[in-house]
């Protein structure tokens, strides 16, 4: 069965404000809808968590009909006769949702295993005509096993939320405080912060922690289990206990740590505008790593490993790039499903030693961050995809 009508563009894409995919697929939607016509198929309980009535007033206005949404999920409508943007679920390279053909399809993916079997290859060339990855260096993965229909879209920051105007400290003005941001798992590197802090944390009295780990998915925080830094134990159901125990079990002064719990993306600014340096020593990235683009666009400046997906922000005038690094095999049961970047710790804490004694000169990476990420906006990433899906 085929829809006919003014030819919108369909989007199969997750919305939300507390991750990373409904971030993603909010703006998307919001910066293509001043565009063209779109028309949203997603889970009515992402809309229904967002905080911000204007946002979640606009999203519910480019919800496709009830009928048709029922329809598309059920499998009646299976082709529509205009493009459509769709997620992508991990590296499988399958369609998220709904299998909805178009005029054209582009898939959208962020992944971090890297060894692909040749399933989720042809997954790959059947699906989609297009492949946006979120990085070049998912581009590159596909690429290298035989991928030719690929192309690289990577995410934006909202100036008007994400801008270095308010970037002065209100508060712990008499201290150097380092913010962590991102999911609390092995592969977000926290493990490494966590000791890197920790060394100048006992050599100076003025250092603080901010981090901002909130992590939803049980699975994903237990693989910090397998760190070859961190004493790791889930000793409580409540998130900033739990915390408290991780850090208080690996010597942090709890005294000198504020542990924020979730909040919307808009609401992060305030807690970029009163730290000192972001750290970032992550070990893999399949996108851009959004809370790094986020942190920088603020004007902030960033300690981060250069490794996939941050190589596409990081350099050497916006940034102290961690760039030594080894390689790290991450299996599941015995099979091999990705080789990572492991950050170098010394290097980590040799970086932070120094942004904690060139405060000025750290000031001058901020102020280029700043610049730099004020042009990675999500109106350009919706002019690209918009593109990619029209011509």
């Amino acid at each position: 069965m085929t829809i006919q009508d003014n030819r919108p563009i369909y989007l199969i894409l997750p919305v939300g404000s507390f991750h990373g995919w409904g971030i993603c697929g909010s703006y998307i939607t919001k910066e293509l809808s001043r565009i063209t016509d779109v028309r949203l198929i997603s889970e009515p309980q992402g809309i229904c968590d967002i905080p911000d009535e204007f946002e979640r007033y606009l999203l519910e206005s480019k919800l496709a009909s009830q009928d048709e949404y029922t329809a598309i999920k059920s499998g009646l409508i299976t082709q529509v006769n205009s493009p459509v943007l769709q997620c992508i679920s991990g590296n499988s390279l399958e369609p998220a949702g709904p299998d909805l053909k178009g005029t054209k399809r582009v898939g959208y993916t962020f992944f971090e295993d890297n060894i692909l079997p040749p399933q989720y290859i042809e997954n790959g060339r059947k699906f989609f005509d297009v492949i946006a990855a979120g990085s070049k260096w998912n581009e590159e993965v596909l690429r290298a096993y035989g991928l030719t229909n690929v192309t690289t879209v990577i995410q934006g920051i909202d100036p008007l939320i994400f801008n270095p105007v308010n970037r002065v400290k209100e508060y712990f003005k008499d201290r150097f405080v380092v913010f962590s941001g991102g999911k609390f798992e092995l592969r977000k590197g926290q493990d490494i912060v966590i000791r890197a802090y920790k060394v100048l944390q006992d050599k100076y009295d003025d250092v603080m922690l901010v981090n901002s780990w909130f992590n939803m998915w049980q699975f994903s925080l237990e693989t910090m289990a397998a760190s070859p830094y961190l004493k790791f134990a889930i000793k409580s159901d409540d998130y900033a206990e739990m915390m408290n125990h991780v850090l208080h079990d690996n010597g942090i002064d709890l005294n000198r740590v504020i542990t924020t719990m979730p909040r919307p993306n808009y609401g992060m600014p305030k807690i970029y505008s009163n730290t000192d340096v972001g750290l970032f020593p992550n070990r893999c990235e399949g996108g851009t790593n959004l809370v790094l683009m986020e942190y920088m666009a603020c004007g902030k400046p960033a300690i981060a490993s250069f490794n996939t997906g941050h190589r596409d922000i990081l350099a050497d005038d916006n940034s102290l790039k961690i760039n030594s690094m080894q390689k790290m095999n991450i299996s599941s049961g015995d099979v091999l499903t990705a080789k990572w970047d492991e950050p170098d710790l010394d290097e980590t804490i040799s970086h932070l030693e120094w942004a904690y004694h060139n405060r000025d000169r750290l000031r001058d990476l901020g102020n280029k961050a700043g610049k730099d990420l004020s042009h990675l906006t999500w109106a350009r990433t919706a002019k690209e995809f918009y593109d990619c899906l029209t011509k």
